[in-house]
């Protein structure tokens, strides 16, 4: 079964991480739309140039599976300010759906629109302080419930072999880390 993923970039996300993630669900067999909450093509944390599946506007009224938010600034910042993106993770997250941020997206975006609340996560460490619960701050990938976050760059494979493996089963992310020579998985 096809799993529909919504992976969402600004201006100013981190390039590593976006495209970590809609790589590994690719591979997987989900159906990743890259979404933009600014223009079609975005300028990365590096300036590297990332063009989207479509605006987020043009998306707004889909039902995910999965909601995944690579980090970076000012990425993190404009994705906070979106309402349509906003209101899809509140639906999300009360649906029971799976939702997920990496980097600075966990402080920048989940916590800040309450998405987060004492859940157990973790961040980039430059914002793993702003998070209530740190009491597994230091793992590279928390989930709690339908809550999954990840620390940063570093972790961005492992946050992507996570999602898979919770949208599909751990045997599939297996296979797609023996795909990228991921041994440790």
């Amino acid at each position: 079964m096809t799993k529909k993923v919504l992976v969402p970039i600004a201006d100013g996300t981190e390039e590593v991480e976006a495209v970590s993630l809609i790589d590994v669900l690719r591979r997987a067999g989900a159906e990743v739309t890259v979404a933009s909450v600014d223009a079609q093509q975005i300028s990365s944390s590096r300036d590297v140039r990332i063009v989207a599946d479509c605006l987020l506007k043009d998306c707004a009224d889909g039902i995910f599976d999965l909601i995944a938010l690579p980090g970076g600034l000012p990425g993190a910042e404009h994705l906070r300010d979106s309402k349509e993106l906003t209101r899809l993770l509140k639906e999300q997250k009360e649906s029971g759906r799976l939702y997920g941020a990496i980097c600075a997206s966990p402080a920048v975006v989940l916590k800040h629109h309450g998405l987060l609340g004492t859940k157990q996560a973790t961040a980039h460490p430059y914002f793993s302080d702003e998070l209530d619960n740190r009491e597994r701050i230091d793992m590279p990938v928390v989930v709690d419930g339908n809550c999954i976050t990840s620390r940063g760059v570093g972790t961005a494979l492992l946050f992507a072999l996570k999602l898979v493996e919770l949208l599909y089963e751990k045997e599939k992310a297996g296979e797609i880390a023996g795909q990228l020579v991921m041994q440790d998985y």
